[in-house]
């Protein structure tokens, strides 16, 4: 689950618990659900920052949730639940990408796979370098990446052989290989350093008074082409 904290004009959204806040339509509704609240509570100038309890920022879809389906369930399948996923992230991301106000990811734990991707549709990241790493796992797993995970790649890592690193290698990349390659904007010597460092760039952010719904919709501009490939169902590759 997660929780919503309110700090002034600051949003503080964490996936709580310990566990891998693995993706599943529990989680995601809640997320979903946080999100809304965030829209609706907004002021002209607000920001949002999105971390997590524990070893992991997320860990991506639930597939052993996927996988029970096999003996819960008659009518659902494993690629079914995958696809359910997959569409109710793509549901997050596209609220979380029209918010009217800048997002920042305090990442403090691992971030894999559709974890990875979740943490690349924020504004700006930074991440704690004591622990944790970035992981497009879906080589190592036996899955094709969904387009949509390209897509954000292709729009927030700009060099082609770090894409080719996040994608083709399936390279675990530490805070300071990350933030090196041009991934996340800076490194924190802990989960509390990280979350302080984004609220620090969250109140200098608010200080600049920008229109929220114009930072919203040039936000949709500049990521039309990761919006567009939100909308493409394409969970048949999952």
């Amino acid at each position: 689950m997660c929780s919503l904290e309110k700090r002034g004009n600051i949003f503080i959204l964490t996936l709580t618990g310990d566990g891998e806040h693995r993706f599943n339509p529990t989680l995601l509704t809640s997320i979903q659900s946080a999100l809304r609240r965030v829209r609706h509570e907004s002021t002209t100038s607000s920001v949002l920052i999105t971390t997590a309890h524990g070893k992991f920022f997320s860990n991506g879809y639930d597939i052993a949730w996927a996988e029970k389906a096999q003996t819960e369930s008659q009518t659902e399948t494993y690629l079914s639940r995958m696809r359910l996923n997959d569409s109710l992230l793509r549901s997050v991301v596209s609220d979380l990408l029209s918010l009217p106000m800048p997002t920042i990811a305090a990442v403090t734990g691992h971030a894999s796979a559709a974890g990875f991707a979740f943490t690349l549709c924020h504004d700006y990241i930074l991440m704690r370098g004591d622990r944790g790493f970035l992981y497009m796992s879906e080589l190592d797993i036996k899955l094709v990446i969904p387009a949509w995970f390209v897509a954000a790649i292709k729009a927030k890592i700009g060099s082609p052989a770090a894409q080719r690193e996040v994608v083709m290698k399936a390279s675990k990349i530490t805070a300071k290989e990350a933030v090196r390659i041009g991934i996340i904007d800076s490194v924190h010597g802990s989960a509390e350093e990280t979350v302080e460092a984004a609220a620090e760039l969250a109140e200098g952010l608010i200080k600049r008074k920008w229109d929220g719904h114009v930072y919203g919709e040039n936000r949709k501009v500049f990521l039309a082409d990761v919006i567009e490939a939100i909308g493409v169902n394409d969970g048949s590759k999952l």
